[in-house]
């Protein structure tokens, strides 16, 4: 209802937004990406919740030829080692083996399956990765050696909050910290005028023609979703669904609070 009251062909600031907004931060990120396609090896992104770690990768992710890269998603981190390479192994059409050693030697035997005969690239991207268990970040290593070490068949993106980079600096897994290519950090947009680019940018590319919010209530924005996109987009779309029945064609400073209330 309040998508066909506003004219807007997305929710934005939503997890269907086709185009992120880029204030200097992506382009790191893209650039890193890349290099793990040519190079393949292991990636850390992180950054505090809600500022656009996963939306990003899945954009990314989206655009890659299906036909040269097989892109993996994990999201479901808390459990034990042997799950986790079980998922890879049934993402990548295994029917996983019972013991670690032969479910190792199954998954390798495919990743050079992929690599000498299809010329793909698995793209395994671990999302919540602060919470894998520490035998998953010891073994790594291991397990992404291939033929004394002299091959990459596969690019790893670690996905979590700032904790994983400290965590990974810590001496048991100096090994994995020595494999990283790079670490991506994408943080809150909590300057006035880079959050204020953010909702222009989104509101814009979701089809709003006029402006939605005063000055001040952008600052109330700002200051209540501490600069965070997902929090901004869910307060904009509380105050949008409220301004429905009051037939309003803006969004005035109190109700911009109402919605932050509702939320709170």
């Amino acid at each position: 209802m309040y998508r066909q009251h506003f004219g807007l062909t997305h929710e934005p600031l939503g997890k269907q937004t086709p185009v992120l907004y880029d204030g200097g931060q992506l382009q790191r990120l893209k650039q890193h990406f890349q290099w793990l396609l040519e190079h393949p090896g292991i990636g850390l992104l992180t950054g505090p919740p809600g500022v656009g770690k996963t939306a990003a990768l899945r954009l990314l992710a989206q655009a890659l030829n299906p036909h040269r890269y097989q892109v993996i998603y994990l999201a479901e981190t808390d459990f034990g080692r042997l799950d986790l390479y079980r998922a890879l192994a049934l993402a990548l059409g295994l029917q996983p083996a019972h013991r670690r050693a032969a479910l190792w030697r199954e998954i390798k035997a495919r990743l050079l399956e992929l690599a000498d005969h299809q010329q793909v690239l698995p793209i395994w991207i671990i999302d919540e990765a602060q919470n894998l268990p520490p035998e998953f970040f010891r073994d790594l290593p291991a397990f992404l050696n291939f033929a004394f070490d002299a091959r990459d068949l596969m690019s790893i993106w670690l996905v979590g909050h700032p904790l994983l980079a400290t965590t990974l600096q810590r001496a048991p897994y100096e090994a994995l910290a020595s494999r990283l290519h790079g670490h991506v950090q994408l943080g809150a947009f909590d300057e006035p005028a880079a959050f204020t680019a953010l909702i222009e940018h989104a509101l814009t590319h979701a089809g709003v023609t006029t402006r939605l919010l005063s000055d001040s209530g952008m600052q109330l924005l700002l200051m209540a979703s501490r600069g965070r996109p997902r929090t901004a987009g869910q307060i904009l779309r509380t105050a949008m669904q409220l301004a429905v029945p009051k037939a309003l064609n803006h969004l005035p400073d109190d109700l911009i609070e109402e919605a932050i209330e509702v939320l709170r």
